[in-house]
């Protein structure tokens, strides 16, 4: 099938009626769920995947697709009206877009961030297009050592580029990889961990895992951290930006979308990483950077770009080499999963619908997400008004229920509880769930490709770095190792120079900004 005969057979199924629908309802209820602070696309994919059991493979990724590009567009609202993040990738909107809203230009702030991040969206999408064919084939030649190669490079990006403490995700990544052992051998068949328990043969169910940590566990965190928050009054004028906003934004826009896609193909990248990158960029570009954090509209335009891009982007791995690139890819995985549908390589060939519909249905819902932002802002504002407590009393019935609903077995109701917990108590303490979630799929890939790679080498670890792909993506992960290690030692040196001298001059140094979004970031959405 070549490219064209795609993209026809793509939007033939993005058509649809009722993928139309899904497509609508996913854009809508990521909006949504955007503008409501600490809930983000994250626990919301988590609390709805079985529903996803119950309609077609197609309509299912349309939906969850349209939810988290949805919310990138969501999460800017409440950042830009109330310096209060929706999503953890709108962070960064918050130092421009709240004092441009102080400066009474909260309308150019949020319509040149729908605008960017329409431009980002469907850029990305043509991206998508172009690059996730050519690399399909490519990856159809891949052995046993170049996935085990993948998949560690995939584990190692998330706990580095995170934005918590490398330590702890690489424990939490840890602590996946051994869950991910539960049940039986896939070569021996021997049962492991499993206590004895029948329920444990076929190993923990990623749905209830998932749900726990990201449904019950946020839903915890969030009614003990509940913020009261006055919602706006009066209306939002003049949302299309100006000529001059217009043309001092292009360039961000630009730069942003480039950027956002090319972060966003990379394993552990996602909106936060994309976003701070993009804010940095346009700062250091600025003839006057001070202006940033006090109103610049690039300050806005590249960020939204760029996290909308890179939401976009992140379906490459996940379509073409069956890795997904974040926590979110990892439920989308997990989707793919209940419905019978592995992804990887052949999945172009072998569910063309799938593959070729989801990238249709993003360009219908990018469109939808321009046409409802726009126009609705003060409505979804309006939001804000719902008490926390009947959200997490209806959310926590729905997760309860629709555990159930998969396998009709109880033990899952109890690893959702148990998880959820567990998932409270980290984001109390400062672990990333993410790590933990993105280990525990790729952990039965790596260890099947590790143990099949050892059986054609006669056990030489040698293989991964004979052969020359997995050999490169070897070497790529002891570069990273090695520059995040120095980079490392280097900022411990400055901040302990910073820190002699402000001893000596008895002045506090001023806070910075990408240093705050970091911070806020690792404790909300997208890890």
């Amino acid at each position: 099938m070549d490219l064209l005969d795609g993209i026809s057979q793509g939007f033939a199924v993005a058509l649809d009626p009722i993928n139309i629908l899904y497509v609508f309802l996913g854009v809508l209820i990521g909006t949504v769920i955007g503008v409501l602070p600490g809930l983000g696309p994250t626990a919301t994919i988590a609390l709805l995947l079985p529903l996803t059991y119950e309609i077609e493979p197609s309509s299912a990724v349309i939906l969850l697709a349209g939810i988290y590009y949805g919310s990138m567009y969501g999460g800017t609202i409440t950042s830009v009206l109330l310096r209060l993040p929706g999503e953890a990738a709108s962070v960064v909107t918050t130092f421009d877009g709240y004092q441009m809203a102080k400066q009474g230009r909260a309308g150019p702030a949020l319509g040149i961030a729908a605008i960017g991040s329409f431009v980002g969206g469907i850029l990305s999408v043509i991206g998508l297009i172009l690059l996730a064919p050519p690399l399909a084939k490519l990856a159809v030649s891949f052995g046993p050592p170049e996935y085990v190669a993948l998949a560690g490079l995939g584990i190692l990006l998330v706990t580095y580029l995170g934005t918590g403490s490398v330590v702890k995700s690489l424990s939490m990544a840890a602590l996946g990889l051994l869950l991910a052992t539960v049940g039986q051998d896939p070569i021996a068949g021997t049962t492991r961990f499993t206590f004895g328990q029948v329920a444990l043969f076929d190993g923990l169910d990623f749905v209830a895992v998932a749900m726990g940590l990201f449904g019950v566990g946020e839903i915890l965190y969030n009614l003990e951290n509940s913020e009261k928050v006055r919602a706006i009054k009066g209306k939002i004028a003049n949302i299309w930006p100006s000529t001059k906003d217009l043309r001092d934004s292009s360039g961000a826009i630009a730069r942003g979308s480039v950027l956002g896609f090319l972060i966003g193909v990379l394993p552990g990248g996602g909106g936060v990483v994309s976003s701070l990158a993009s804010y940095a960029l346009e700062k250091r570009r600025a003839k006057d950077p001070s202006r940033f954090g006090k109103g610049a509209i690039e300050g806005v335009a590249g960020p939204e770009t760029a996290n909308n891009a890179s939401s976009t982007s992140a379906f490459v791995p996940l379509l073409t080499l069956g890795i997904p690139a974040n926590v979110v890819m990892a439920l989308i995985f997990g989707a793919l999963l209940i419905q019978g549908i592995t992804p990887g390589p052949r999945l172009i060939q072998e569910h063309p619908d799938v593959f070729w519909g989801v990238i249709a249905s993003m360009l219908i819902g990018n469109l939808m997400l321009l046409a409802l932002n726009i126009p609705l802002v003060g409505v979804f504002v309006q939001i804000l008004r719902v008490r926390a407590g009947i959200l997490a009393a209806f959310a926590l019935l729905i997760t309860m229920a629709g555990v159930f609903s998969i396998n009709n077995d109880i033990t899952d109701m109890w690893v959702v509880l148990g998880f959820g917990a567990l998932g409270w108590l980290m984001k109390k303490t400062g672990f990333e769930p993410g790590p933990l979630v993105l280990a525990f799929v790729l952990g039965p890939i790596l260890e099947r490709a590790f143990r099949q790679s050892m059986l054609l080498s006669g056990g030489d670890l040698g293989i991964f770095v004979s052969r020359p792909l997995s050999g490169g993506i070897v070497a790529a992960m002891a570069l990273i190792i090695v520059f995040s290690t120095v980079a490392s030692r280097r900022r411990r040196r400055m901040l302990g120079r910073v820190a002699t001298a402000d001893t000596g001059d008895g002045d506090e140094p001023a806070p910075d900004p990408a240093a705050r979004a970091a911070s806020r970031g690792s404790t909300s959405g997208e890890s």
